[in-house]
């Protein structure tokens, strides 16, 4: 069958029925006759149970593994449930804290006493260190967040428009060890916060999709690397003027510095983030 017709019988999008074809959770054979794909009944129930496991955040990496044999259903699930108790208990813990607060009549942050509330306070900040632990690695949220994006855009923007005045009439746009290999118009200049839109509207959600299904932290990723981006194409564009007036000659060296610190940080942060989770979990 056509993939409309498993649309129709599964309920669920052509980009998620791809996305699983592409992970290799479903192989449908072709149609000899024009190529298509054909996907079988088989096919469509491994399609909803697919989707069935997604929804209990049974990552990908997982499914696949049952699928391929190098798990049991069984392990995942007891393992998925073992996690989600972890979580219900904390959450449960702290709506039963809220609820001793606000029992006790009108609140206000004045008038808190924690101790009031927690008898034993170093064992209660070592049972919630991995809050602490988030909270160490905020600035990766900052870095990906609609602000800073406006920011670098806002940037390109000025920075053209403060130097295309004194620009020679070609500017640099290619290089190859410290010489120019390709030149173009000076209104060349604004192609970068054009670039950083862009890569917010049409590159982000292409990046979104790819990592929010694979990955726990996929939003966070997809924020941090579009940002990354648009930071590469400030980098570049400073470059551009930075090379044209003689103070700089090597971009490689600065797209390597941009890459080194940036992706540092994320992996940094992604770290910090899972002992944080696994501190939770034990």
């Amino acid at each position: 069958m056509t993939i409309k017709e498993v649309e129709e019988q599964t309920g669920l999008t052509r980009s998620n029925i791809r996305f699983y074809e592409k992970e290799k959770l479903i192989e449908p054979s072709r149609n000899d006759k024009n190529g298509y794909r054909d996907y079988s009944e088989k096919d469509i129930e491994n399609i909803k149970k697919i989707a069935y496991l997604r929804t209990l955040e049974i990552s990908i990496e997982d499914i696949r593994n049952i699928i391929s044999d190098k798990v049991s259903l069984a392990e995942i699930v007891k393992k998925q449930t073992a996690t989600i108790t972890t979580q219900i208990e904390s959450l449960n813990q702290a709506k039963t804290m809220c609820e001793r607060m606000l029992e006790s009549g009108n609140i206000s942050f004045d008038e808190l006493q924690v101790e009031k509330y927690v008898a034993d306070l170093e064992t209660y900040w070592s049972d919630h260190k991995p809050v602490f632990k988030l909270d160490s690695v905020s600035f990766l949220y900052i870095w990906g967040s609609l602000i800073t994006w406006t920011v670098i855009t806002l940037l390109c923007l000025i920075i053209g428009i403060l130097s295309y005045a004194k620009l020679p009439s070609k500017i640099p746009v290619q290089w190859d060890n410290g010489f120019v290999t390709s030149a173009a118009d000076k209104k060349f200049i604004f192609v970068y916060p054009f670039a950083c839109i862009c890569i917010r509207i049409l590159l982000r959600p292409v990046i979104y999709v790819r990592f929010l299904m694979n990955y726990i932290y996929g939003e966070l990723i997809t924020e941090y690397l579009s940002n990354y981006l648009c930071f590469v194409a400030l980098s570049v564009e400073v470059f551009s003027i930075m090379f044209i007036y003689g103070l700089i000659k090597s971009v490689v060296a600065v797209l390597l510095v941009d890459t080194v610190v940036l992706i540092g940080i994320l992996i940094i942060g992604i770290t910090k983030i899972n002992l944080g989770h696994s501190t939770a979990f034990k």
